[in-house]
């Protein structure tokens, strides 16, 4: 997957030169603009700097203190403004554009639009993706004051918003001083790029439009310091790495999800190609390494693995994993069985070598690198998956007219699959269903398996797609999670997006009935289609069917993939409420046992 940061990698000033010098034909100093020109603003500058870092759209919901900066976003060439329908679903949005882009933005209003995008920011944070949150704030002349506004809880100070902000973004800008806000603006869009982390900046409502100095020449293009591997630490992780792995029998290698914010997606496959290792990943690093890879042996997800995968990790004498995170989900309740002793694990910047030594200031795609370089081959892993491994079966054949399985729908959605695709998978018995697919070369895949918020993929979707064009998102998403942010495949028309949403209907939260079952888990049922149908209200290319059986499946994908290609498809999937993959059955029993468990013995 590519993970380059838009224009940035290429974005390196030819000259070093600074103030406004004529130009003479060949100096590559960038021109002054006329100080009381509305090129010279805030509002401008902060346009330009996002189409800099790869930024070509922007989600956003209007508010009285953001209008004035939507109107000089608006009027940057290179910049779209993606109205959508509420703040969370901006936020959502601008994380699945950060997922295919490297980085995301959205503009919301103060307090009443900051709070609500809040969940968003929190999971970026949590997934790592540089998303920059910019909220138009109160006036600069209120600062300080006593006086009580609108859209805050009702005190002068102003601070609620920014301190909610602060334990989910690795960097904040209050801008209520023109004579700042360049520095400002730049440091925090530069240390989201390199913390790889949501920032977060408040710009005072009447400050955009205003002409200022240091707004009075084109900005230079960002040249982000390259961080570097402490040579010295570097040598001494690779060598007592080596030494560890060489010795091993059947050694094996697992990818987890920090390989994108370490760009080492690469250096990871070459240290596979070198090695010989059996290479897996962990689920939610699944499409950020090439499933055609000759040693690929699936996901590795403890007890929920694909098949013949945590057998072959699991009785590995050592495995290295790169940039993993083992919380209570991806490690099935606790219940890993793995051992301290024979594992590698290799952060961004940081490497552990079992219970041994630690190597600080060491860069993921450094080591992995030099790495590849020391380890002698030792195909004995693989050699070991392919001799136990069976091939997987087909689900049982539909009866004509039979109730439709949710196996069947996703042997379907395998064949949809190829490198102009990406599949998005809500939170729920998607992540299970889609972990099964084998995606083809160059297929994008994205699910938020850290920080699990249903409903994220409708807005996600909506970013995603629009980061990329040139690929038809797929998107399966259960009812529940539907109802939580129904309301920007309304934008997605707008847009005009070409999506497939297989909405699947099961009448639930089906991923919490599987962790505790209550009443609470039951949902009103809606008329999806038609709810989708009135979001279309004949304006923009939009199409839906519903279907209950195998031929009905086949047909609206035979529809959707050819007469309807040009459409955003809706396809709401009715299934029985109990039909969910032997794999959430499993998982959900190891994580409520993990939930329940008694408190400690004071």
């Amino acid at each position: 997957m590519d993970t380059k940061i838009g224009a940035v990698d290429a974005c390196k000033p030819a000259s070093n030169d600074v103030g406004c010098l004529p130009s003479n034909g060949v100096s590559t100093v960038h021109p002054c603009i006329p100080l009381n020109s509305p090129e010279s603003t805030l509002g401008r500058h902060l346009a330009r700097r996002l189409v800099q870092v790869g930024v070509s759209d922007v989600f956003s919901v209007p508010g009285d203190f953001n209008l004035t900066l939507l109107d000089h976003l608006i009027a940057e060439p290179g910049l779209n403004l993606i109205g959508c329908c509420n703040e969370l679903n901006a936020g959502y949005a601008a994380d699945g554009y950060a997922r295919s882009r490297g980085v995301g933005a959205c503009v919301v209003t103060f307090t009443v639009g900051g709070l609500s995008v809040l969940n968003a920011i929190a999971g970026a944070y949590s997934e790592n993706l540089p998303v920059i949150c910019i909220v138009g704030g109160p006036n600069s002349n209120d600062y300080g004051t006593n006086r009580i506004l609108h859209h805050t809880i009702g005190l002068p100070d102003f601070s609620q918003e920014l301190r909610c902000f602060q334990t989910v973004t690795c960097f904040q800008a209050v801008i209520n001083n023109l004579d700042d806000a360049h520095e400002l603006i730049d440091t925090a869009i530069s240390t989201a790029l390199k913390e790889s982390k949501p920032v977060y900046i408040s710009i005072s409502c009447n400050l955009p439009a205003i002409p200022h100095p240091t707004f009075s020449r084109e900005p230079i293009p960002f040249s982000l310091s390259p961080r570097v591997s402490n040579q010295l630490g570097l040598e001494a992780a690779v060598e007592a790495a080596a030494e560890f792995l060489n010795k091993a029998v059947k050694p094996v290698m697992v990818g987890g999800p920090k390989l994108r914010a370490a760009k080492a997606c690469e250096s990871f496959v070459k240290l596979a190609d070198a090695s010989g290792y059996a290479l897996a990943v962990m689920p939610s690093a699944k499409g950020l390494v090439p499933e055609q890879h000759p040693h690929f042996i699936g996901t590795y997800w403890g007890a929920v693995s694909t098949a013949f995968c945590a057998e072959i990790v699991e009785s590995a004498d050592a495995y290295l994993f790169a940039g993993p995170i083992f919380n209570d989900y991806s490690s099935v309740g606790y219940s890993l069985l793995l051992k301290k002793e024979k594992a590698i694990i290799v952060q961004p910047d940081r490497v552990v070598i079992a219970n041994g030594p630690a190597f600080g200031c060491v860069l993921m795609k450094d080591f992995l690198s030099e790495l590849a370089k020391k380890l002698k081959r030792n195909t004995t892993a693989y050699e070991n998956y392919h001799r136990i491994y069976v091939p997987e079966g087909h689900p049982l054949k539909c009866e004509p007219k039979e109730a439709l399985r949710v196996n069947v729908l996703f042997q379907h959605i395998q064949k949809m699959l190829s490198a102009d695709t990406a599949v998005i998978a809500e939170t729920g018995d998607s992540w299970f269903n889609c972990q099964k697919l084998k995606l083809p070369d160059g297929c994008g895949y994205e699910f938020q398996m850290q920080y699990g918020s249903i409903g994220w993929s409708v807005g996600a979707t909506l970013g995603y797609a629009q980061a990329v064009p040139v690929k038809r998102v797929i998107a399966c998403i259960g009812d529940g999670s539907f109802q939580v942010t129904a309301q920007d495949v309304s934008t997605m028309i707008r847009s005009g997006q070409k999506n497939i949403i297989f909405l699947i209907n099961n009448g639930g939260y089906t991923i919490e009935v599987e962790i505790h079952d209550g009443p609470y888990n039951v949902i009103k049922n809606w008329n999806y289609t038609g709810m989708v149908d009135a979001i279309h209200n004949g304006e923009g290319k939009c199409w839906t069917a519903k279907v209950h059986c195998e031929e009905e499946l086949i047909e609206a994908i035979e529809t959707a993939t050819g007469a309807k290609k040009d459409c955003l498809c809706f396809i709401e999937v009715i299934v029985h409420k109990d039909d969910t993959s032997k794999e959430l059955l499993e998982w959900g029993s190891r994580v409520s046992a993990a939930n329940s468990r008694p408190p400690n013995p004071q």
